[in-house]
């Protein structure tokens, strides 16, 4: 193609390596990525605020596996989604932010979206973030994102490009590169991993998110060995909620820790076994360890008795099917152990924030099994995503790592434009929603049929108890609420609030089919 301003060249780039929705918000400053955008055939949402296109283009990373896209302004556009970012960075996602930014600042001050470091801002909460100088540059970083998207964890990246040189003409991009894949196992480790699997008795398989490429395998495998299985809450699904000797999310509960330490190996698969993992310092278990992690940093605590395996999550599963002797014929574990165990951390979530189970557990029983859910920091989410059975992997989304809030509705906004006519779900708190309650405009704008389950306890609840168990006398935990189905009608959306339980799996249903969005209010009072 001949030369064509660099803004315009840049959404000719992104279209070429498979992007089809960019999500954003046009200013002054970055109009020229938005020249001839409409040509490439790439889908524009329009957020209403950059942190919503942030959380957008992470739900649409979760949702589809490819990389959530993001325009946005300088300075402030930066420091609106860096909250999102942030988010990505931990849990693993992988979303591009492209921003324009001042052709110079240490000079001149007091120019329009100023920042004294823009680049070193982004760097606080990207996995990288650069200035690109010239158009060569700008597609060597671009190129560079996708690269490592592919053959490393997933991390946010963000670019940078001065208005000047947007607006100047630019050589056509270049063709895709040809992309490194994940590293693969060492044969040789694999085969020992096979060895210490093959003697175990009483083997625990530990599934986190980088495992959700290898649920078949995982499956496979744990079946064949009678293997006891854990998962975090990213790895959920992967082996399903309900199989024999799964134990699901259970790493956080305490009773977890006797059953871990009573395995005599324990194979930890794609998990960070991170804070928001365990919820205590350590896993708890006695055991030798095989360590599979893409990241070299994970691996980086294992002990003289374990065996660090750095590769591929599915490729190890996989390779340890290979080489298994035949499945064995019994297990050092008992199903009726862990359903007891099951049926202990179950009582324990209903123990602790009373009547959520039995909603969640309507709704999971109610819901079209392929439901995709989005939820926020809220109570009602801590409880249903424990006992909300789960049997397909990558179908619930949280913000585990950042715990920000505000994120399930931009999320599940992502979600849906990614799996069009797939139920998708959003799950947030009275406070939480109204971090992000704007962008139901853009729900409404794209005709996008989305459940919002609001659960409005009318209190920060879970910090007013956080203050009582502290001894704390609760403060500024009790703000007043606005009427939220007189907001979400002022909004073009729909608005319910169900008087039961079985009608709000119904009115959860009904919203599945609906032109628009559906703010279905939920308080305590529902159970009764």
């Amino acid at each position: 193609m001949a030369d064509r301003p660099l803004g315009a060249q840049i959404s000719r780039m992104l279209e070429a390596r498979g992007v089809r929705v960019i999500f954003g918000i046009p200013g002054v400053h970055n109009i020229e990525l938005y020249r001839g955008l409409e040509e490439t055939g790439i889908q524009h949402v329009l957020a209403r605020h950059e942190q919503g296109a942030g959380f957008m283009a992470d739900g649409y990373a979760r949702a589809t596996g490819r990389p959530g896209i993001a325009y946005v302004i300088s300075g402030p556009g930066l420091t609106n989604i860096m909250t999102p970012v942030g988010q990505a960075w931990s849990d693993s996602v992988p979303v591009l932010v492209i921003s324009s930014c001042l052709d110079e600042t240490a000079w001149r001050r007091g120019q329009l979206h100023q920042m004294k470091d823009q680049a070193g801002a982004g760097a606080c909460v990207a996995d990288w973030s650069e200035m690109a100088r010239d158009a060569r540059a700008a597609y060597g970083l671009i190129e560079r994102a996708f690269a490592e998207f592919g053959a490393a964890r997933p991390r946010p990246k963000h670019l940078s490009l001065p208005i000047a040189l947007m607006s100047a003409d630019a050589p056509a991009p270049p063709a895709p590169a040809a992309r490194p894949g994940l590293a693969l196992p060492d044969p040789a480790v694999l085969d020992r991993a096979a060895r210490m699997l093959g003697a175990a008795a009483r083997p625990l398989v530990l599934l986190g998110g980088g495992a959700r490429g290898g649920a078949q395998a995982a499956r496979a495998l744990v079946d064949a060995r009678k293997a006891a299985s854990v998962c975090s809450y990213a790895g959920r699904g992967i082996v399903p909620d309900g199989a024999p000797l799964a134990l699901g999310p259970a790493l956080p509960h305490p009773g977890s820790v006797p059953l871990i330490a009573s395995a005599d190996l324990v194979v930890v698969v794609g998990s960070e076994l991170a804070e928001v993992d365990l919820w205590r310092a350590e896993l708890g278990h006695d055991a030798p360890m095989i360590r599979v992690d893409i990241d070299p940093e994970a691996l980086a605590g294992c002990g003289p008795r374990d065996l660090p395996v750095p590769g591929d999550a599915g490729a190890f599963l996989d390779g340890m099917l290979e080489r298994l002797p035949d499945p064995v014929a019994a297990s050092g574990w008992q199903e009726d152990e862990i359903a007891r165990a099951r049926a202990a951390f179950r009582a324990e979530a209903d123990a602790e924030r009373p009547g959520i189970v039995p909603i969640a557990e309507a709704l999971a029983a109610g819901l079209p099994d392929d439901t995709m859910i989005y939820s926020d920091m809220t109570q009602f989410a801590y409880v249903a995503k424990g006992v909300w059975p789960m049997t397909r992997p990558g179908h619930w989304h949280h913000p585990f790592g950042f715990g920000t809030l505000g994120y399930a509705l931009p999320a599940a906004i992502g979600g849906a434009v990614a799996r069009p006519g797939l139920p998708t779900l959003a799950i947030a708190g009275d406070y939480g929603f109204q971090y992000t309650l704007q962008e139901l405009a853009t729900a409404v704008e794209l005709g996008l049929p989305l459940p919002i389950l609001i659960w409005d306890n009318a209190k920060l609840g879970e910090i007013e108890a956080s203050m009582q168990a502290a001894q704390i006398a609760p403060n500024a935990v009790t703000a007043r609420n606005p009427d939220f189905l007189a907001l979400a009608r002022a909004y073009g959306a729909g608005a319910v609030q169900p008087g039961s339980v079985s009608a709000l799996v119904d009115a959860v249903n009904g919203a599945f089919s609906a032109g628009g969005p559906t703010l279905i209010r939920v308080t305590p009072d529902i159970v009764g």
